[in-house]
Parts: C-alpha cells; structure tokens; sequence
C-alpha cells in the first residue's frame, strides 16, 4: 500500500518526461541548447527543461512552385510553374544549419528556375522540358546538399505563352501547312507531267497507236449524249478537199 501511494505522482509525471517520435521522424535532441543527437522511432526518454526533442519529417515532400514571370534567351516574356520532390536525409542539418527548410527549398527552386529559363530559347523550352527540369534538379540538389536535403526530381508544368505569340505561332503553323501542301500538289503535277510526256513517246513510237487513243477517246465521249464536241481538222485537209473539189 505504501508503494502504492508512492507510485501514483510518477503516473502523472512520467508522460512528461516521454516523447514518442514515429517511423516516419526522426527527433533531434537539444541537451541545454546543444545538440546531443538524433533520436530513431519509438518512445524516447526526454528531461523537460534541459532538453528539447525537435521532430523532422524524412517523408518525401512535394513543393509546388508558384507562376513565375521569366524571359527566355530570346525576349519572350513567359509564365511557368512546377512541381519539386525532396526528402530529408540529414535530420540534424535540416534544422541546424537553415530556419525553414521547406521555405528555402521552395525560394531556391523559384530563382533557380527563373535563371534556367533565362538560358534557353523558347524553342529549346518547349522542345527539350526534360533536359531544362534536370538542370534545375541539379543545381538546387547541389545547393541544398548543406541543409541535408536530397532533391529528387523537378518536373516543369505549365509553360502559359502571351496571347499575341500565341497567334504568332498559329499562323506560322498553318503557313508551314500551306508550304507543305504547295509542294505536294507541285510535286504530283511534276509526276504527272512525266507520266504523259513518257505516255507520247511511247505512242509516237507505234505505227497507228495515235490512232486507237483517237477512238478511244471519242468512244468514251459518246457514252454520254449530253456531250457537245468539236473537231478541228489540219488546214492542210481542207486545202486538199478544196483542190479535189475544183478538179471535178
């Protein structure tokens, strides 16, 4: 009984003295404002006033990067955002050697990507997002290696043109289709062309070819009555009928 009323203030006071850090966290132990070390899952014995037990998230985060306003290589003013995964790797740095490691995480991928928009064309932006967003990786990956972060992808989302480039583009899209189509109608003709001047030839060649074209051109035309056709005859034939009729 005795033990039992000395036992009963430690079932008040003992939760004060516990901190239970999850599979996910890791704590960091500060003994008197120094640092003592870095506390793994599970429930933790921690004295209240001479030690504080910060907790850290090692989870992958995702920091999405608000429209920025940026001007590529070639004066185009443009509007882009994206998204940026990391994860903390060193607990202590996180909170040792930054304030606000999401924060700084979050301004660092803003400049940095405004930067690496202002080093490409917009060609090259839109044409090569992959290779832009692995810049960007890199550089705030390796600005943030002192902080404990470890970034682990960029990922460009939006690339919001204005509305007068917009139009720009359209036209030179349908000229480029318009240039296309011109050169295949031109290329056919060519073909064609080809096709008839080898199709002469070959006739010219065969005593009397001519002359089957010549019926089976006019036995196509009489299939239908409601053609109209007009023959023209050499001025030479008529010479002839003229002097044939004025010898009789």
């Amino acid at each position: 009984m005795e033990f039992f009323f000395l036992a009963w203030p430690l079932l008040f006071i003992l939760p004060a003295f516990i901190r239970q850090v999850n599979q996910y966290e890791r704590g960091i132990v500060l003994t008197t404002g120094k640092f003592t070390g870095i506390r793994g899952p599970g429930w933790k014995i921690i004295i209240p006033v001479f030690q504080k037990m910060i907790k850290v998230d090692i989870r992958v985060k995702a920091v999405d990067v608000p429209d920025q306003e940026a001007i590529t290589k070639d004066n185009i003013p443009i509007r882009i955002n994206a998204v940026l995964y990391f994860r903390v790797i060193d607990a202590a740095k996180s909170i040792l050697e930054v304030e606000n490691y999401f924060y700084a995480v979050s301004q660092l991928a803003q400049t940095t990507m405004r930067n690496a928009v202002g080093e490409v064309t917009l060609d090259d932006l839109l044409a090569q997002k992959k290779e832009v967003s692995g810049k960007i990786k890199h550089t705030v990956d390796s600005a943030s290696d002192p902080w404990g972060i470890d970034v682990q992808s960029v990922e460009l989302k939006d690339i919001v043109l204005p509305e007068t480039l917009k139009r720009t583009i359209a036209k030179v899209a349908e000229a480029q289709r318009e240039k296309q189509a011109v050169i295949i109608n031109s290329e056919g003709e060519v073909a064609a062309a080809s096709n008839m001047a080898n199709a002469a030839q070959t006739l010219s060649k065969q005593p009397g070819a001519l002359h089957l074209r010549t019926l089976q051109s006019i036995n196509d035309l009489s299939s239908d009555q409601s053609n109209t056709t007009i023959w023209m005859l050499p001025i030479e034939v008529l010479k002839a009928l003229d002097s044939m009729s004025a010898k009789k």
